[in-house]
């Protein structure tokens, strides 16, 4: 790791750990309004949103550290602006398939894999508001309003943990009669120092409203 990725990511922990710090200090999370749920399943509508993404490269564990790394860099001042902007939860990833369009939910590891990573923006902020990022590797994009079937699960997110909950997530999509429309993103909401147990994780596939 050279100095510049050391300094990102010793901001990165140090305002991690102001902002995860006491469970008093709420962080802010994507607006949604529950239509169904059941157990660990969930029916969301989401309202539209303003995403921070890179797209980036390799297995899954080293591209959230990668895309963490780069829009992390972004909101904590490497933009036009020179300002910081509040970092919100959770941290998304999901797989980019440039061969078969995201019509169904398909799973994806290893390496080679290419990844989204998201921060999603902070509701107060718009595409005019926001200020540009500095790095061409960030790019912001206004996400519109969506359904999401969604399972919720505790740990550390392993491949084989994420291939059992998207088997389950997607059962649970033909049981409540839905129609699939794209990939799983993998949500997580919790620091990497978080004990194992303690740790909260989503999968959510888009379906399509009725």
């Amino acid at each position: 790791m050279n100095r510049q990725w050391q300094k990102i990511w010793i901001a990165v922990t140090v305002a991690m750990a102001a902002f995860f710090a006491g469970h008093a200090m709420a962080i802010e999370e994507p607006a949604f309004k529950t239509v169904r749920s059941e157990g660990a399943f969930a029916l969301r509508d989401y309202d539209a949103m303003i995403a921070a993404e890179v797209r980036v490269e390799g297995s899954r564990d080293k591209a959230i550290n990668a895309g963490f790394s780069l829009i992390a860099d972004y909101i904590f001042g490497n933009n036009r602006k020179k300002s910081k902007i509040a970092m919100t939860t959770p941290v998304t990833q999901a797989p980019v398939s440039e061969k078969i369009a995201m019509t169904a939910p398909v799973t994806q590891s290893g390496e080679g894999s290419s990844w989204t990573v998201r921060f999603i923006m902070p509701a107060r902020y718009t595409m005019e508001t926001l200020p540009q990022p500095n790095d061409s590797r960030v790019t912001l994009v206004p996400l519109p309003a969506q359904r999401f079937a969604v399972v919720r699960f505790s740990g550390l997110a392993s491949e084989a943990e994420i291939t059992e909950r998207t088997a389950q997530l997607q059962a649970w999509i033909v049981v409540q009669k839905l129609n699939p429309e794209g990939a799983p993103t993998l949500a997580r909401y919790d620091p990497p120092w978080t004990l194992w147990f303690l740790r909260r994780n989503e999968l959510l596939i888009p379906v399509k409203a009725n």
